[in-house]
Parts: structure tokens; C-alpha cells; sequence
């Protein structure tokens, strides 16, 4: 990867909360690529995941952590619940020895730069889900397709194997690497 993998997490979950200020009152409930997830459950996703980080960076382990951030995270500012917790997961990981630390998850012990790839692929497909769900520019950070698409290669059938997330989809010859790689993450573009 070319890019520092701190720095593709901060960008990505800079460009979904670019989107999340650009959510119009009476989008919260539209549905989005995420079977069975609107758009207020979307964030409330990436919200909990990032309330997670600087818990699993300070030592505590996924099952100590258990159900803290479960339940509704967003209240009635979701833009602030979101905004607070983005900064403070973009400040964990960029810690010095964020990438050396073992980040103890519910399937195991992981590098924190394997966790830290994990969040940054999340919040770039989601940005995807969420723009798609709002209607907004569908097109996604070059560079950080780029990343996600070089990890992904390797990683993808370990993820499809956990069951946290679908199928691939065919895409034809000549598809541009955006597609390619929402479609190895099952979403149809």
C-alpha cells in the first residue's frame, strides 16, 4: 500500500462524514445498499465502530467492551454523536505504536495496522452505501480504491468465510476498479 494506512482511515472517514453533513432531514429512514440497514442505522454502524477504536487501542478487548456501543449512538445530534466519534477513533490510530499494538478483537488478536485496514475498507465502502442512499456523487477517493482495492485482493474470502458480507457480483471485462471493487464487496453497482 502506498498510502499510510492511518492516513487512508482519517480520509475515508472524512469523506462519509462529509456525507453524513449532507443528509436532509427526510432521508434518515432511506434505505441503503446494506440489507436491512436506512441511513440512520448506516451511521449508527460507523459511529459504534469508532466509539470501539480507542477502547481496542488502549488495551481493552472486544469482549470487554461487548454491548457498551450497542443501541441507538446517534440521539438527536447525529452529526455531533458522529463527528465526536470519528475524531476520536482518527486520534487513537494515529498514535504513536497504533500500527505495532495488538488490537484484541472478538475472532482473535490482530496488528493494529490489520485493524486499522479494516476500518479504513469499512468506511469506504460505506461512504459508497451512504451516497448512494442520499442520492449524492457516487465516486469514491481514486487513491484510497486504490488501497482498499490492493488489501482486498488477499483479504476478501477470509471476510466472505467470517459472514460479514455477501457474495461477490460479476462485473464485465473492462469495468473500471471502483466497480470491481464494490462488487468483490457484493454490492451492485
Amino acid at each position: 500500500m502506498t498510502i499510510d494506512i492511518r492516513e487512508a482511515y482519517r480520509r475515508a472517514l472524512d469523506d462519509f462524514g462529509a456525507l453524513v453533513h449532507r443528509i436532509a432531514p427526510g432521508q434518515w429512514e432511506n434505505p441503503t445498499p446494506c440489507a436491512g440497514w436506512d441511513v440512520r442505522t448506516l451511521v449508527n454502524h460507523v459511529v459504534s465502530e469508532s466509539l470501539c477504536v480507542p477502547e481496542l487501542f488502549a488495551g481493552r478487548s472486544a469482549a470487554e467492551i461487548g454491548g457498551a456501543f450497542d443501541g441507538d449512538l446517534l440521539g438527536d445530534d447525529p452529526l455531533k454523536a458522529f463527528d465526536a466519534s470519528a475524531a476520536a477513533a482518527v486520534q487513537a490510530t494515529g498514535e504513536g505504536g497504533s500500527l505495532t499494538a495488538v488490537v484484541r478483537l472478538s475472532f482473535g488478536d490482530v496488528p493494529g495496522a490489520e485493524y486499522i485496514t479494516e476500518l479504513f475498507a469499512d468506511a469506504l465502502i460505506h461512504t459508497w452505501d451512504l451516497a448512494r442512499a442520499i442520492g449524492a456523487d457516487e465516486r469514491l477517493d481514486p487513491e484510497l480504491v486504490e488501497a482498499c482495492a490492493a488489501w482486498f485482493a488477499d483479504a476478501g474470502d477470509d471476510y466472505r468465510q467470517a459472514g460479514v458480507m455477501g457474495d461477490p457480483h460479476p462485473v464485465p471485462a473492462g469495468t473500471g476498479l471502483q466497480a470491481r471493487l464494490l462488487a468483490a464487496w457484493g454490492r451492485a453497482g
